[in-house]
């Protein structure tokens, strides 16, 4: 029963001091208003993130040259026939080349600088995406270096608000071609976004047309490079062995000896989404350490108003020691007084930042942004021990005032 008292008594002196009381708990409400947001926000694209890469699957391995590594070199078709030798990469069930560029497209009266990404008929299969309407691309297409194209749901919006664009002509680097396909809403980031941009934001076209028609790129032997290679294997169990499997294909494709380095680069995606979470994971809690620091100085706060009230106090302080109130009853009083106001401080960061996260997602709904319980009650843990500690000090003062000269004290 003594520590309910102690809570009517603190809050019968908060009300007393309305004002004073609510710029003390700014601090700590901002404080946990941030914290709050920026941990709910990272949560969510890590989700985000993740949801994107399970769309794909976790058998996906990406063979690559980085161009930050001075020996590296481009893996042309001649190695892509080889990477698809059955004999040679055993694990392996698709293997794709692809190639990625940049051109001007003009369509419909609109111009625009957007991503075309020239591929084959296994990019549905290796990346999980659907046409939606018309059709994809077939072997004859491929064999036949076709002027057609397969729009992103974006590049639709963007170029057709108002027609059909199955049948439509665009223009790409002044080539012309024929819309014959539109893909279905990815709505996530998966591999694709990794290797490129946004996945709905992009035109496909024969990795042969875009070869020949839009790029005309050749390494030093004559042989056409291709800027990535998407290779599936036949199960998550073998996407390790199938990554070995490349790696010694290529070494000796390219008789790099045992003392060399690969001058390409083989990952996973199992890799590249560890990666991601590693980043999104120390962004986020480098984001929420700034936000601390207007919990620190929240408690900063607290510990001035205390030591205040306290010097306010002193003749009550003296007039219940005098009556038989012991240190620690003073201590503990204290104490409560400055750990409710950093919970209430704490619980309305809690309700304005349930606020915002419903405002964010309202705003970007491919961003669930949700407060999650087990935030809410290390939030709550942290404002009781910010009240503890920065009000600990002031109760520790309190206690140890003498009865005489307190009750002396004008």
């Amino acid at each position: 029963m003594l520590i309910f008292e102690n809570i009517r008594v603190a809050l019968s002196a908060l009300n007393a001091n309305k004002l004073r009381s609510f710029l003390t708990m700014i601090g700590i409400t901002i404080g946990v208003t941030s914290v709050i947001v920026l941990v709910s926000i990272g949560q969510a694209l890590e989700s985000f993130v993740i949801a994107g890469f399970e769309n794909i699957g976790s058998n996906l391995v990406v063979v690559f040259a980085p161009l930050a590594q001075p020996n590296s070199q481009l893996i042309t078709l001649n190695e892509v026939n080889a990477l698809s030798d059955v004999f040679r990469v055993p694990d392996a069930l698709y293997v794709m080349p692809q190639d990625n560029m940049t051109r001007v497209v003009v369509a419909n009266g609109v111009e625009y600088a957007s991503r075309i990404e020239g591929v084959d008929v296994l990019y549905p299969v290796i990346f999980n995406r659907d046409v939606i309407a018309g059709r994809f691309f077939t072997q004859t297409d491929i064999d036949g270096i076709a002027r057609v194209a397969i729009l992103g749901q974006k590049m639709v919006d963007r170029f057709f608000t108002d027609t059909f664009p199955i049948g439509q002509t665009i223009r790409i680097g002044g080539v012309r071609f024929t819309v014959i396909g539109v893909l279905s809403t990815e709505g996530g980031e998966g591999l694709t976004t990794f290797l490129g941009g946004d996945a709905d934001d992009i035109i496909l076209v024969p990795i042969t047309t875009a070869q020949t028609r839009l790029s005309g790129e050749r390494v030093l032997t004559g042989e056409r490079p291709v800027d990535f290679v998407a290779i599936q294997a036949r199960s998550s169990d073998t996407v390790d062995a199938v990554a070995e499997q490349i790696r010694q294909t290529l070494r000796e494709e390219r008789n790099i000896s045992f003392r060399d380095e690969d001058n390409f680069q083989v990952v996973t995606q199992s890799a590249i989404l560890n990666t991601l979470n590693q980043i999104t994971a120390l962004l986020t809690l480098f984001l929420s350490l700034l936000a601390g620091i207007s919990l620190i100085v929240g408690g900063i706060g607290i510990m001035n108003i205390m030591l205040v009230t306290v010097t306010e106090r002193t003749r009550e302080i003296g007039l219940r020691k005098a009556t038989g109130a012991k240190n620690s009853d003073i201590l503990l009083q204290f104490l409560t007084e400055s750990m409710t106001l950093s919970v209430i401080g704490g619980g309305i960061g809690i309700a304005i930042a349930m606020g915002l996260a419903f405002l964010v997602t309202a705003l970007v709904p491919d961003l669930d942004v949700s407060v999650r319980f087990s935030t809410i009650l290390l939030v709550i843990a942290i404002s009781m021990s910010i009240g503890v500690f920065f009000g600990a000090y002031p109760a520790n003062r309190a206690s140890k005032l003498n009865p005489i000269d307190a009750l002396r004290y004008e």
